[in-house]
């Protein structure tokens, strides 16, 4: 199950998103969205976990709960959906 969180710290590492994440199973990945130019986080996440129940264990708990002084969003990913281009 692929989870959006959002309203991390800035200084957040990978590292860090995986051992939160890995207290309610088994994380495959974690993807920190960063800004291209300074490398700087942009404040939110994806994390791919396991199993559903491992995924929805760990939205129920984390969404609203305080991190570092900010307190998590977190949901069930939503597909992206394709740019259109006008020409």
């Amino acid at each position: 199950m692929k989870l959006f969180v959002g309203s991390l710290p800035y200084n957040i590492t990978e590292n860090e998103l995986t051992e939160l994440f890995g207290e309610y199973g088994s994380v495959v990945s974690t993807n920190l969205v960063k800004d291209q130019f300074t490398g700087q986080s942009k404040g939110f996440a994806f994390v791919e976990m396991s199993t559903r129940s491992e995924g929805h264990k760990a939205m129920e708990d984390l969404n609203g709960k305080m991190y570092k002084h900010r307190s998590l969003v977190c949901n069930e990913s939503k597909p992206m959906k394709k740019k259109k281009y006008r020409r």
